[in-house]
């Protein structure tokens, strides 16, 4: 089944993250995106159907509301956004984008 998930794991906490907002985009043009989805991480971080689909090959964008996140735990942080941007070539697989996340840094791979 395709589609775009995510999951969000404060490392500075060893807990998920919960309650960061998330708008998927997709490349419309060089430069040019068009919001397609939104959501909250739930208790466990995660968003376990951001995007349903259907996929289109393309270049996506994941936009992590991280400012909110930390600001509501009185946590100063670097970042006030995390981007992450990839790119879907097969478009009948799923694509899992996990974010790992701490005040000053984050990481990402591709998730299963």
């Amino acid at each position: 089944m395709s589609g775009i998930s995510t999951h969000v794991l404060d490392t500075a906490i060893g807990r998920p993250a919960r309650d960061i907002g998330v708008l998927l985009e997709i490349e419309t043009s060089p430069g040019s995106w068009k919001d397609i989805a939104r959501g909250i991480t739930d208790k466990d971080g995660r968003i376990a159907k951001l995007f349903a689909g259907p996929l289109v090959a393309g270049n996506y964008r994941l936009r992590f509301d991280v400012d909110r996140y930390f600001a509501l735990q009185r946590v100063p942080s670097f970042y006030p956004f995390v981007n992450i941007t990839f790119h879907v070539e097969d478009v009948a697989q799923h694509y899992h984008v996990p974010l790992l996340l701490s005040a000053f840094g984050y990481s990402t791979y591709r998730g299963s």
